[in-house]
């Protein structure tokens, strides 16, 4: 692929990603008890994580958002992905588990896991491409 395609695809890749990390972001921090439960266990009071992602998310947000840091704003996100990973895979687990959990939230969680692999490309893709 020649540099302006590859550049217009990771130009594309960082508005959706941008746009996905707002929106994430923000219900993150208007209605953190959502993501409450995805937080691992192992790592205490939820809140704090949660709240603590969602700022994160809006970060990447607007690295991804502006051409200048765009790069920078792939490998945090990519960084980020990766982070809140073993978040997603605690939450499928605790969902596939639970006599409780609906049938669409054990399918939403548990495909949400691979799902994440080609964001994390995604952003790599973004952090390589050159400006």
């Amino acid at each position: 692929m020649d540099g302006r395609r590859r550049r217009a695809g990771a130009d594309a890749a960082a508005r959706w990603m941008s746009a996905s990390f707002t929106a994430t972001g923000l219900l993150h921090l208007v209605r953190p008890a959502v993501f409450d439960a995805a937080v691992p266990r192992a790592l205490g009071a939820p809140r704090p994580w949660t709240l603590l992602s969602g700022a994160a998310e809006l970060v990447c947000a607007a690295a991804l958002a502006a051409p200048a840091t765009r790069r920078a704003g792939g490998a945090l996100s990519a960084a980020l992905l990766l982070a809140v990973w073993p978040a997603n895979v605690s939450m499928a687990q605790r969902a596939l588990r639970s006599p409780r959990a609906s049938r669409t939230r054990r399918v939403v969680t548990v495909v949400r896991v691979p799902l994440q692999v080609p964001m994390v490309v995604s952003a790599l893709a973004v952090a390589r491409c050159p400006r």
